[in-house]
Formats: C-alpha cells, structure tokens, sequence
C-alpha cells in the first residue's frame, strides 16, 4: 500500500491570504500547505480521501491517472471543493466513480452540487458519480473499507481504516467503540490544527494523548494550520510522530 499526502493544510490553507507570520512567509517548502487529502493506492486500486480545494493541482503535481473511488469524510467546503475535478477520470474510464460517505455527507454533495444529479443542457461535461451511503464496512473492487464514527465538534463524521492504516481528520473526539476500530495500526494519519484547544478539532497535546492509547507504529499529524511550524513542531513531537508535508508519500 502507498499513501501519497496530497494536501495536508487546514481550510485556510498556508500560507494564509494577507498573513505575514512566520510560518506563511517561511522558505520551507513542507509549510506550504493545500487543503488536506491523500490517496491510497493499493492491490491495484486508487482510493481518493476527499476532494480538496487545490485537488487538480494535486493531481497534476502527483500524476494522478485514474480514481477508482472517492471516501468522503464530510461535506465542508475544504473537503469536497474540487469535486467537479472528478468529471476528467469518469470521462476517461468510461464509467461513474463510486463515492462514499455517511448518509448526512452523501445528502449535502447531492445539494451542494445539484447540477451534477439534475438534466443539464449538453457542454463541458459532469463528473458522473455513483453515490453510496454506508454505515459499516465496505469493499471497493476487493479492497476492504471500514469507516470510523468520529466527532468534528457534535457533527458526526467518518474517518476511515483501511488495511493496517487509518485516517481520521476534522476530530475532536473519538467514541470508545471507535477506538476499539483502530487498534494495531501501522499508521495513524490524524487531523492536529494547533497548540492551542479547538472546539472542534484535535490540538497537539490532545492528538498526543490519543497516540498514546492507540499506539501505532507511526503517526502523521495532518490537517495542520499556520500556527505550526514543520521543522519546529518535529524537533518537540514524541519518538513515532512527525507532521506530514505536502507529497510525502510512504509505503506500509
């Protein structure tokens, strides 16, 4: 399995617009942040975790050529932006890309892309998509899914497990029965926006703590703002845990 982190900022992305701090005017090329997604590729298939803001320049910079599905954590704006971008691997497949998520997740993308589901005159095409409410796990062409209840705030979302790694993100508390989904991981992938407590996500010593009760083999922190700095954060963060950069990729 390859895990490519294709964005790995917060809505705002970094740099944020008109910010002059540190870290948006850093040098470093891992604090330039797109709008957090990966893409897990494995036994021969390409499975896409959201659809960012920045997903075709994404997919340009990664050479991207195929979508097989598409896991939806959740309906805000940084998460499924880059939707109609998907029109381009139907167009070239032939055939409408599988998209999953919980049943208040699929019922916002059919409302907030509407022209997508509704008779359009003929032009520049549509992304031709198969949505599918799932509540448990799933397979897609062979690949075992299992989607994670999570928190983001009091909405509930998905995080997502898939062989012995898992991503959640947007967190900011985990039911004891989905802790229990992520035991034994080889890599936990986990939303950590800042140092400072957020209402609705995970902050550094939060995201921690739960590291600490999971105990992966590895940890990424993702979903990162402009309040950390990559270089700065890593020199503090426990042995195992790293922030993730924009196109880390990794094999496990």
């Amino acid at each position: 399995m390859q895990i490519t982190f294709l964005g790995t900022g917060t809505s705002h992305g970094v740099p944020v617009i008109g910010c002059e701090c540190p870290v948006c005017t850093s040098n470093n090329g891992k604090d330039k942040r797109t709008r957090s997604s990966i893409l897990v590729e494995t036994e021969g298939k390409s499975l896409l975790i959201d659809t960012a803001n920045e997903f075709r320049l994404q997919a340009l910079q990664e050479g991207i050529k195929k979508i097989d599905a598409v896991l939806y954590t959740h309906c805000h704006a940084d998460h499924v932006f880059g939707f109609d971008d998907l029109r381009i691997f139907s167009q070239r497949s032939g055939k409408s890309i599988p998209i999953y998520g919980n049943p208040t997740t699929i019922d916002e993308i059919y409302q907030v892309f509407s022209y997508v589901f509704r008779k359009t005159q003929k032009g520049g095409g549509k992304p031709q998509v198969n949505p599918i409410k799932v509540e448990g796990g799933f397979a897609v062409e062979g690949v075992d899914v299992l989607p994670i209840p999570i928190y983001h705030g009091v909405l509930p979302i998905y995080g997502y497990r898939i062989g012995r790694m898992a991503y959640i993100t947007d967190c900011s508390q985990l039911p004891r029965e989905s802790k229990a989904l992520l035991q034994d991981l080889d890599l936990l992938i986990l939303g950590v926006i800042r140092y400072q407590p957020h209402s609705t996500h995970f902050h550094v010593d939060a995201a921690i703590g739960l590291v600490s009760e999971l105990l992966p083999k590895r940890t990424y922190f993702t979903h990162i703002s402009h309040y950390l700095a990559h270089e700065d954060v890593n020199a503090r963060l426990p042995r195992g845990i790293e922030l993730a950069y924009d196109g880390l990729k990794m094999k496990i």
